[in-house]
């Protein structure tokens, strides 16, 4: 059984799911390397019992608009700016009324991590993505209930070869053996840990254009001039006013966000309450390369 993002529901766990608490969360990642910040993650959170809502409203603007095809950050341009702005808006209601879940994670380039081992440098990515999964949403804080709460997990294809993939998600169900997670009762089924492809996937769609515009605007990719001109291109202006808007739809929620730095966070339980989140990841140790700063 299918449902209408390709989500796969094997018919004999039907109803068994229907009576579980689950949380799914998408997750995509991009620019490893960049000017000033790196390593960026994003992820996507939907309550189960906002899942259709949300599905359906993302899914009836796209139709509305005549997206037939997937949308991204790096297809944004001055004739389909108005659109990506509808649909953004569209999705930020959501936000708003906290039936959906943002948060993204990256790392200043300036705080350089200091004696890594050659697995540490070897694995980053995936470990970062550990710690991105483990602690970003505040999962720790999201269940006072008796009865177990399941998640499901969607990454988007993960660019690693298959062994490295299945030790990945091996450590991601292991998440809830921690103490944290059994004091939440949170429980992470294997069959529940999937990779899926971003063109059938709404949800992860928006994540992609909402993490496209933080990497641009951190690493001042809206100042990038055409080959040998001194002026921007039209692409990189529309890309500019997409961002500007989103900003203004985060600040709508928190005004005055800062998308630079750790969201503030006046108690732990606020880690999960907030709706939408920044963590500005930095090892414990390390040390400063000037350079790399703003």
């Amino acid at each position: 059984m299918q449902n209408s993002e390709g989500i796969h529901i094997r018919k004999t766990t039907v109803r068994k799911r229907m009576r579980a608490r689950e949380y799914v969360i998408w997750c995509d990642e991009s620019d490893k390397e960049g000017k000033h910040y790196c390593n960026f993650y994003g992820g996507v959170l939907v309550r189960s019992t906002d899942l259709k809502e949300v599905q359906q409203s993302i899914g009836k603007i796209c139709r509305t608009l005549h997206f037939r095809d997937e949308i991204k950050w790096q297809k944004v341009s001055e004739h389909y700016l108005d659109k990506y702005i509808q649909v953004m808006d569209v999705f930020f209601d959501l936000v708003a009324a906290d039936k959906v879940k943002i948060r993204i994670m990256f790392r200043q380039k300036a705080f350089v991590a200091r004696h890594l081992s050659e697995q540490h440098v070897r694995d980053e990515y995936f470990i970062l993505y550990y710690l991105f999964i483990r602690h970003a949403f505040g999962l720790a804080h999201s269940n006072s209930f008796a009865e177990p709460l399941y998640l499901r997990l969607y990454f988007d294809l993960l660019p690693d070869t298959l062994a490295k993939r299945q030790i990945f998600k091996e450590y991601i169900k292991s998440l809830q053996v921690k103490r944290e997670f059994q004091q939440a009762n949170i429980k992470i089924r294997k069959q529940d840990i999937t990779e899926v492809d971003s063109r059938r996937h709404r949800v992860l769609q928006m994540l992609d254009v909402v993490l496209g515009a933080m990497c641009f605007r951190l690493n001042n990719k809206h100042k990038a001039l055409l080959p040998g001109q001194r002026r921007r291109g039209n692409r990189t202006k529309a890309k500019e006013k997409l961002y500007k808007h989103i900003l203004k739809r985060i600040r709508e929620i928190y005004p005055g966000f800062n998308i630079g730095v750790n969201t503030a966070a006046g108690e732990l339980q606020d880690r999960w309450q907030h709706s939408y989140r920044h963590w500005n990841f930095r090892p414990r140790d390390h040390e400063i390369d000037e350079t790399h700063f703003k």
